[in-house]
């Protein structure tokens, strides 16, 4: 069963991929102009949210990049000038211009649901056996 979910969920990151790469089709215009371009992934549909996403494109904002267009609720692409370079510099700690993920990694997330699952069980086995012992 797991192996199955894991399969299901690389074929799905595979489909994911080769979207962005047929959907990232950049004119002549953005090539001679020396642009670079990223896509900022969320683990979850974090980006549905407008709040959400004016605070991400804010913060990118400070490192020169601008939206090109929001992929879905989950993906957003970005372009800036390869001039931009010269100011990452001077950015403050903890900044990355070229940080590709917001907010809580897919991995953590899984982990995390797995710990939860996992206590549970043991809290739901502990109580069973509690129950048994009682009687």
């Amino acid at each position: 069963m797991a192996y199955m979910a894991a399969a299901a969920a690389a074929k799905r990151r595979r489909m994911l991929l080769a979207e962005e790469e047929d959907m990232a089709s950049y004119t002549q215009d953005d090539l001679r102009n020396d642009w670079e371009f990223k896509i900022v992934r969320s683990g979850t549909t974090a980006f549905r949210k407008t709040e959400v996403l004016n605070r991400l494109l804010e913060e990118e904002a400070q490192t020169g990049w601008v939206m090109l267009e929001k992929l879905d609720d989950s993906r957003i692409r970005l372009k800036r000038p390869r001039s931009a370079r010269a100011k990452d510099a001077y950015l403050p700690d903890g900044v990355d211009p070229y940080r590709t993920q917001y907010g809580t990694p897919v991995t953590q997330q899984a982990v995390l649901v797995g710990v939860g699952l996992l206590v549970l069980l043991v809290l739901g086995v502990a109580l069973f056996g509690y129950m048994l012992v009682a009687r």
